[in-house]
């Protein structure tokens, strides 16, 4: 397993939109996918988990994987994030 700590710094956090480009991106991969704020950890291939942890902006989330390309998908989330989504 792969996890890895980033800070959200979108302005809107991971709500609607860059919620949206956040699973697509997720979906790319076989990996099992997860993203952990606090104690709650959500499926990351789900809208409406990712939207119930309420990630705004400055949020450190944890996103880890599991499977044949857990490193690649961690990275990729994760420079999407730092990208802020573009």
């Amino acid at each position: 397993m792969v996890a890895r700590e980033v800070t959200v710094t979108n302005p809107v956090g991971l709500h609607a939109r860059p919620a949206t480009f956040f699973i697509q991106k997720a979906n790319e991969f076989k990996s099992s996918i997860f993203v952990e704020k606090e104690e709650r950890r959500i499926n990351a291939k789900s809208l409406l988990g990712l939207l119930s942890l309420g990630i705004i902006k400055g949020t450190v989330i944890t996103i880890m994987a599991e499977g044949p390309d857990d490193e690649e998908a961690v990275s990729a989330l994760e420079e999407l994030i730092l990208s802020n989504f573009e």
